[in-house]
């Protein structure tokens, strides 16, 4: 019987990649890591039955990058996943875990994204390509991605690949490889259709099998927040201000630079907060954390390996502020509170892209995670104006104010000032670092933008009500959908997909608020909130689509009902079964096939991932 693994040095990886995961926080390998990473440094392929969310990317990104020649400017690594999301997860693994590496260049390819944005990446010779089935076989056609340098192939979710159709595009992509790569294919379950991929793609495959047993707390209060990362820093400030039993709390960012920045702003809006990260001496590291246990600071802003053993009691909150890259290390952040037989309670900001790894946690952990209604503007108005109230009547029943009530009769008689216009006055000067009464905008509150779907997936309605959903998708909060021009039309081959990526991933604007497309020559018109912030629309004006800067405005009455009326063009492949011109002219949808990731029309053809 083998001793098992206590350290990732035990694996014989290359000295950067040990530093690098040493600085991730990283310490001992999990069960997949330890049983993978041997077989693949060998160069064997790998057949692994592994849920999602025990370590896997690094079982399997780890050993491949040992292997990789950083002097050669070809695709060496070639990962397959069935979404965009898990491309991008993928692909930022990989560079985390490759920082100490110079001139490594990983590149994530899906659709949705522009094809010559992904030429121009490719022509900078990245070794490891990350990508869904759909591109891949799009760059392969186009000559664009040459394979004959490649050395290893990945095949991520199998099982997820094959339940969305791309099981043939998979097998497509594998002969067009060099038959002596080294595969690895992953799956959380093996059908009978997955055996027969890896019996004929894989040369005498060492089959490992690891069942996730990774469990948290019950006395802690788990909650999420699916909010745009342009609205965090808002967001945060709300949920510490009105939390229910707060004493302390330790906020996880992925980066050193981030702690120091978070800090600083939170200090700057009156918390008593302080970052806590690897580059801090050992003796400004252990101050820190002692203020934190004494009471002389509230919140400290940590990266996984300096908040490494740390044990304060009176943590009430842990807050991902970053989501975490797995499940063991979400498990390791929240166990930093519900101590001691104490309550604690965990929050996790999600962005929009990122529900997936949401789902991925709770089947880790087997346990639900609530969705968290942020406070709305009054209700934190309502909390400030109660403390405000409350520190007035220690005041009045602890201090001697003869001096001041002498203050304030002086200002009542010499400005013939009525006496409560004078407290209110004074009031407005106590309370300008702080206001009672949070700054209005001309947009929506976030508090509505970060309200939780009323229905899940598994709830929607049957095809026959698809036009009411429609309906009350055009609903954004408590106003409407308004038509906006954007400079980018289908002589830029521009296609609704295209627009709706680029709006939700750039902007932070859930695809359920983005509502009608149609397409012109040089333009094209899209229905998105009315009320949207000044910011979001200075970063709407500055996104491209094509090459091409949106520089997006509102219609106004009168180009409104001209768009309504005028024929719009379609987008992508012709409908060969349609007369030409423009007799049945086509609108686009959020709910569209191809307009948002994930989301498909119901039909016979089989959805690629492009």
């Amino acid at each position: 019987m083998t001793s098992p693994i206590e350290s990732f040095a035990e694996l014989d990886l290359r000295a950067p990649l040990l530093a690098a995961l040493s600085e991730i926080g990283y310490e001992t390998p999990s069960p997949i890591q330890a049983a993978c990473i041997p077989h693949l440094l060998a160069g064997q392929d790998l057949l692994g039955e592994a849920q999602t969310g025990t370590g896997k990317t690094a079982a399997f990104a780890l050993p491949l990058l040992d292997r990789i020649d950083l002097s050669l400017k070809n695709p060496q690594v070639l990962v397959l996943t069935p979404t965009r999301e898990l491309a991008i997860q993928v692909a930022e693994a990989f560079q985390s875990y490759a920082k100490k590496m110079p001139g490594f260049h990983v590149l994530p390819i899906y659709g949705g994204q522009s094809m010559v944005v992904q030429l121009r990446q490719l022509s900078r010779g990245p070794q490891v390509i990350v990508g869904t089935p759909g591109r891949v076989m799009d760059h392969i056609e186009r000559k664009s991605l040459n394979l004959d340098g490649l050395t290893a192939l990945v095949l991520d979710e199998a099982d997820e690949m094959l339940r969305m159709g791309f099981i043939d595009d998979v097998e497509w992509i594998l002969e067009h490889t060099p038959p002596t790569r080294q595969t690895a294919l992953f799956s959380a379950t093996m059908p009978d259709a997955i055996r027969r991929v890896a019996h004929r793609y894989l040369r005498e495959p060492r089959e490992v099998k690891i069942k996730a047993s990774t469990t948290t707390v019950a006395a802690i209060r788990q909650k999420f927040c699916q909010i745009a990362v342009a609205h965090k820093l808002d967001a945060l400030t709300r949920i510490l201000e009105v939390e229910e039993d707060f004493d302390a709390a330790i906020i996880f960012v992925r980066t050193k630079t981030a702690t120091v920045e978070l800090a600083d702003k939170l200090e700057a809006r009156g918390y008593s907060a302080a970052a806590l990260n690897g580059d801090m001496t050992q003796q400004l590291r252990e101050r820190v954390v002692e203020q934190l246990k004494g009471g002389q600071l509230d919140i400290v802003i940590a990266t996984d390996v300096a908040a490494r053993g740390l044990d304060v009691p009176r943590i009430s909150h842990v807050i991902n502020y970053d989501i975490p890259y797995d499940t063991e290390a979400y498990v390791h952040r929240i166990g930093r509170t519900g101590r001691a037989g104490r309550a604690g309670s965990a929050i996790l900001f999600v962005a929009p892209r990122e529900m997936r790894m949401l789902k991925v946690i709770e089947r880790a952990t087997r346990q639900p995670i609530e969705a968290l209604q942020l406070p709305s503007r009054e209700a934190v108005a309502d909390k400030r104006v109660a403390a405000f109230r409350q520190q007035v009547a220690e005041v009045l029943e602890a201090e001697d104010l003869t001096f001041f009530t002498d203050v304030v009769a002086g200002i009542e008689s010499s400005h013939k000032a009525d006496i409560h216009d004078v407290a209110a006055a004074l009031a407005f000067l106590a309370q300008r670092e702080r206001p009672l009464q949070l700054p209005t905008s001309t947009g929506p509150d976030i508090a509505r933008l970060a309200a939780p779907r009323a229905e899940s997936r598994s709830d929607r309605e049957p095809r026959e009500n698809r036009e009411k959903i429609l309906e009350r998708r055009r609903e954004f909060s408590e106003g409407h959908l308004q038509r906006y021009r954007i400079e980018v039309g289908r002589n830029q081959q521009a296609t609704p997909k295209d627009i709706v990526g680029a709006i939700a991933n750039e902007a932070g604007i859930e695809s359920r608020y983005i509502g009608q497309i149609n397409l012109y020559e040089d333009y094209s018109t899209v229905e998105l909130p009315s009320a949207l912030p000044h910011d979001v629309l200075d970063t709407l004006r500055r996104i491209r689509v094509k090459q091409h800067q949106l520089n997006i405005r509102p219609l106004d009455a009168d180009e409104a009902k001209r768009d309504a009326a005028r024929p719009r063009f379609g987008a992508g492949r012709p409908d060969k079964t349609k007369p030409a011109g423009n007799a049945a002219p086509k609108r686009y949808g959020s709910d569209k096939r191809g307009s948002t990731p994930g989301s498909f029309k119901p039909g016979k053809a089989k959805p690629r991932n492009r």
